[in-house]
């Protein structure tokens, strides 16, 4: 895949400013993508868009084919004359509030959902009646999951009665006309439409869209629920093998995530169907695709579901050039980038090449000191292949980093953009001082958390990997869509030649 000389900026939508609690897809987004279009971006970078699960995380969500209710834009509902006029709850705008938002928001769509039943016209109802029969392939199961939570008080499947959580089909005959798996599949329908047009919007702005998807799926998700037979589970669902990484310089225990891993022949076996279905719903969202550890196409850290850390793991090999050329067949001219983060050995390399994949760098980690360190800019590849970003959404800010860095490190990072040009008088030049080395690469793309074009430090860092709770809260303020920093982002793009004249071509939308 050839990516055009351009840059991106990286804000989920839940941290677009507003007063509903969190970001929703409503006139913010629209003043979001304004803002990029004035600024010369020819794309917007969002996190996995399902519905959150353990931790408010986007990557461990209940689904993954759903998109995320709390998204859901309430003006749009009142404006349908679903919901009667309501104010915003007057909560500070500053940061996501998760309990307050679980609480209100469901009350919210509940009502909207009955507005829909007794004030919808007769072609909206129609239209919602098209959306569930095309999409029962994932729709129902995702329907079932939600209701069967909420009856049993948010607990995860595996603590549902043993009838239910095997999926006795005379336990789940009742839920075929049970009003609340209606009203989840309708927050679906609700969810896609307001999506689709805030998508729509941005392409008529000149804006591509990249997504985000992690290749593990949460253990509590319709997705393992409904399909144990393709996850290493055994016959009471429970998981026998767990996802993580090995132990390492910066953890002598690994990371043991806790995900049920593949279960690859029958995935083979089926023609890989399940994964084809998921990328094809997750490009009907985006332009491009993120794959999130990307490296477990090649071979993934097997740890046994017993095992208290990621120690006595083993590195199992995975068919992904198998899936990757079925997907190909399938899916045609596969628009994918490659998180090829950590310790990236010969195999991975070999197969996010053979599908040109663009692979990732991060600025953050170039200055260790070794010269051949594959995120400095002079060791890009050639073909400038790849997407260079200040820091992703796991790192501290760019000011936040800097200011945390050893003495060794700040002085590496000064010298470094000395030599090149980029005077730095002060700490806080550091996020537009890195932004501009990033613009200046040979990179074909470069991404820019939003938090670092406006110079902010660790208080608005978006995730702490290390820590369970308190994450994915940081909302920008509608102060920080200056046109000022817009123009600023302008005028160094055009001197980087950042702004491309036409790019219609970079990603072919799967069918």
């Amino acid at each position: 895949m050839e990516l055009p000389r351009a840059f991106g900026i990286l804000l989920h939508p839940t941290s677009l400013p507003g007063p509903w609690a969190c970001g929703v897809l409503g006139p913010e987004a629209r003043l979001f993508l304004d803002w990029l279009s004035e600024a010369g971006a020819a794309f917007w970078q969002v996190l996995p868009l399902g519905p959150t699960g353990f931790g408010d995380s986007p990557y461990q969500s209940f689904s993954a084919f759903a998109g995320n209710p709390y998204l859901i834009d309430p003006e749009d509902l009142i404006r349908r004359g679903w919901l009667p006029p309501e104010g915003p709850p007057g909560l500070p705008r500053g940061r996501v509030d998760y309990g307050f938002l679980y609480r209100w928001k469901w009350d919210l769509l509940r009502r909207a959902f009955r507005g829909f039943q007794e004030h919808a016209d007769p072609e909206e109802k129609r239209a919602f009646a098209r959306f569930c029969e095309a999409e029962k392939g994932w729709l129902w199961d995702y329907a079932r999951f939600m209701a069967l939570k909420d009856r049993f008080g948010g607990r995860p499947w595996n603590e549902w009665p043993r009838e239910l959580r095997l999926r006795d089909p005379r336990a789940l005959a009742p839920l075929r006309d049970d009003p609340d798996v209606l009203f989840h599949a309708w927050t679906q329908w609700v969810f896609l439409r307001q999506w689709g047009e805030v998508l729509e919007y941005a392409h008529r702005r000149g804006i591509r869209v990249i997504g985000d998807i992690p290749i593990f799926v949460a253990y509590d998700s319709a997705d393992v629920w409904a399909h144990p037979e393709l996850f290493e589970l055994d016959e009471e669902g429970r998981p026998t093998v767990v996802a993580g990484v090995p132990p390492d310089y910066f953890s002598p225990t690994g990371q043991r995530w806790g995900n049920p891993l593949y279960r690859w022949p029958a995935h083979e076996a089926e023609g890989f169907r399940w994964w084809i279905a998921r990328v094809r719903q997750a490009l009907r969202l985006c332009d491009l695709l993120r794959i999130d550890h990307f490296r477990g196409f090649a071979a993934y850290w097997e740890i046994p579901a017993g095992e208290p850390t990621a120690v006595r793991g083993r590195w199992v090999p995975a068919p992904g050039e198998k899936l990757f050329q079925r997907m190909r067949a399938e899916l045609g001219d596969l628009p994918i980038l490659a998180e090829d983060l950590g310790v990236i050995t010969p195999d991975v390399e070999e197969l996010r090449d053979k599908f040109g994949f663009p692979g990732m760098r991060v600025l953050q980690f170039a200055f260790d000191g070794t010269p051949d360190n594959p995120h400095l800019p002079e060791n890009f590849p050639e073909h400038g292949r790849v997407v260079v970003y200040t820091g992703t959404h796991d790192n501290d800010t760019a000011l936040g980093w800097y200011r945390t860095a050893s003495v060794e490190v700040q002085a590496r990072v000064r010298d470094y953009l000395g030599k090149h040009g980029i005077p730095l008088p002060a700490e806080e030049g550091v996020p537009w001082a890195l932004i501009e080395l990033a613009f200046r690469s040979r990179a074909r793309l470069a991404v820019v958390p939003m938090q670092d074009v406006l110079g902010l430090g660790s208080e608005a860092r978006m995730n702490y990997p290390s820590r369970a709770e308190g994450n994915w809260v940081w909302r920008l303020s509608e102060e920080g869509l200056a046109p000022a920093l817009a123009q600023r982002l302008r005028t160094l793009a055009q001197r980087t030649s950042r702004i491309p004249r036409d790019f219609d071509h970079v990603a072919s939308k799967a069918p």
